[in-house]
């Protein structure tokens, strides 16, 4: 038996749901915000498996569907300098601008290079000393470390034309305004890599001040099974708190040295999420010792109005209060091939997951 079998045995997974099905007495919702998360549900036909009275819905878990429109309309701007370079990840360079996206602006001609990690955009800096290369940093806590070390380098080592574009933003703040709008939940599968990072004191407050239940997820059956009973357990006895089931990964404390790193290049600053508009200190820029390597600061720009998809329903599904088939473009005008809204470009979306795995086109 290989490590992925040992976590989808069917004899585990059918005690789980039988206990679930045990205790499970009153209706709840349980949300996921991380898109591994969607994903690995949908794929693995995990509602299915329970009784009809325990919702689970799909919350803002993935990062370039919760990024604004004119984030790339500003990204599609740069790459329409003479002397950039535009690095990115590969899930951000189909995602629908107002009028374009990064995809369509490579194939006019303009330099859109995709890399694997952030010290990839650092290399081609380096080889490029004509041109400013901007990598286009997009993710929640479990990239902003990453880019936080290429940055740092960057700097140390004097690769002046290094620049990057944050995107980046943190978790609490979107986990406690789903619940102060009254989205209604009783608790959240917490993401996974994200707490590989944080560890769970981001999620303190969830439990403590909200009441709701709170536990630390992996990403195969028995994990989300195993996490799922543990929730119901917590709201059964009334008694909400911050679990980890994920405990092969994930630690109390988080990673220590990852964090001080955020910390040192970046700061807090209000920015806006899909479905949910501007909230305070959820975003990460870096700070004023980093300040000659942020596009934002360093890189004018003259960017379009920003004209967001008619018909588009991705920030109700990403606040969890419609489905993905609710969408009158679902399926039709907007699919995996040709997407209307970011929700359906990610692997990580919930559109693309209900697509793949749910839904009857």
């Amino acid at each position: 038996m290989n490590h992925f079998e040992a976590f989808r045995e069917r004899e585990i997974v059918q005690r789980l749901t039988a206990e679930i099905r045990r205790i499970s007495k009153r209706p709840v919702a349980f949300m996921e915000v991380c898109g591994g998360h969607t994903h690995a549900i949908r794929k693995f036909g995990i509602p299915s498996l329970l009784p009809e009275h325990i919702t689970l819905l799909s919350g803002p878990g993935c990062p370039v569907c919760v990024s604004a429109t004119s984030y790339v309309d500003q990204a599609v701007a740069y790459s329409r300098l003479p002397d950039v370079i535009i690095a990115t990840f590969g899930d951000m360079i189909r995602i629908p601008g107002s009028t374009s996206s990064l995809d369509r602006e490579k194939a006019a001609g303009h330099d859109i290079r995709i890399v694997w990690s952030a010290l990839d955009a650092v290399k081609i800096a380096r080889e490029n000393p004509g041109k400013r290369v901007i990598l286009l940093a997009i993710g929640f806590e479990t990239t902003a470390p990453v880019t936080a070390g290429a940055l740092q380098y960057a700097f140390n080592n004097k690769v002046e034309n290094f620049f990057i574009y944050s995107a980046h933003k943190i978790m609490p703040p979107t986990m406690e305004t789903l619940i102060d709008e009254g989205v209604p939940l009783d608790g959240y599968l917490a993401p996974g890599h994200v707490s590989t990072i944080t560890g769970t004191s981001i999620y303190e407050n969830i439990a403590s001040k909200y009441g709701k239940a709170c536990v630390i997820a992996g990403f195969e059956p028995v994990d989300i099974l195993e996490s799922i009973l543990m929730l119901v357990r917590q709201v059964e006895e009334k008694k909400p708190s911050v679990e980890i089931q994920y405990r092969r990964v994930v630690r109390p404390e988080g990673n220590i040295p990852a964090l001080r790193m955020m910390n040192e290049v970046y700061g807090l600053r209000d920015d806006w999420w899909r479905g949910l508009g501007i909230l305070p200190a959820s975003g990460l820029a870096p700070r004023e010792k980093y300040a000659r390597h942020d596009a934002e600061r360093m890189i004018p720009v003259e960017v379009e109005e920003t004209i967001e998809p008619k018909g588009c329903i991705c920030g109700e599904v990403l606040k969890g209060v419609k489905k993905p088939v609710d969408c009158p473009l679902f399926g039709s005008v907007c699919t995996p091939a040709t997407p209307a809204g970011a929700c359906m470009v990610s692997p990580e979306g919930a559109c693309q997951a209900w697509y793949k795995y749910e839904a009857k086109v």
